[in-house]
């Protein structure tokens, strides 16, 4: 039988964190995936929908807690790791630390709202009565990459769409 370590283990599972965050891009929501992984197996999963369901609540990390409690009949996620395509905000940080997660893998830092090291660290704040393994870097240039290309294309969307409006004023 062939053994994994780690590093090939959060690379795999973060691979599938990514093709949810392309998904969430298919859709036009800000492409970011997450899977939620107990014994080697996949529990709870999902991408960014915030606007698809007018929700904002809605994000990866939170749909994928939320399906693998269901998948769990527990809102614990004592042996659980979650891999995230992006550094979770503070909203997604709160309840990570209220799930008690064991472990958070994420890509990239999100140098705005991240909440896991790189604004603040709800993750591991020793006030808070549970604190969260932490991995970063998993797959960060390709989920920064991806990241960068979809507010490139937006930003030039909403410069095109101001060009349409100023022209139509003119005619």
């Amino acid at each position: 039988m062939t053994q994994y370590n780690q590093t090939e283990i959060d690379y795999a599972f973060m691979a599938k964190a990514y093709a949810l965050a392309l998904k969430a891009e298919q859709h036009d929501e800000i492409p970011v995936g997450a899977v939620v992984v107990a014994d080697g197996h996949v529990i709870g999963e999902g991408f960014n929908q915030s606007i698809m369901q007018h929700d904002p609540s809605a994000h990866a990390e939170m749909i994928a807690i939320r399906q693998a409690g269901k998948t769990l009949e527990n809102y614990r996620m004592l042996d659980c790791t979650l891999y995230v395509t992006l550094e979770p905000c503070p909203m997604c940080a709160g309840l990570l630390v209220h799930s008690r997660i064991k472990r958070v893998v994420f890509a990239c830092a999100d140098e705005k709202t991240g909440s896991a090291g790189s604004v603040f660290d709800l993750t591991r704040n020793d006030k808070l009565n549970h604190q969260i393994e932490i991995t970063s870097g998993v797959m960060a240039t390709e989920c920064s990459a991806l990241l960068s290309s979809f507010f490139k294309r937006r930003r030039l969307e909403k410069k095109a769409l101001k060009q349409v409006i100023k022209s139509n004023k003119n005619a």
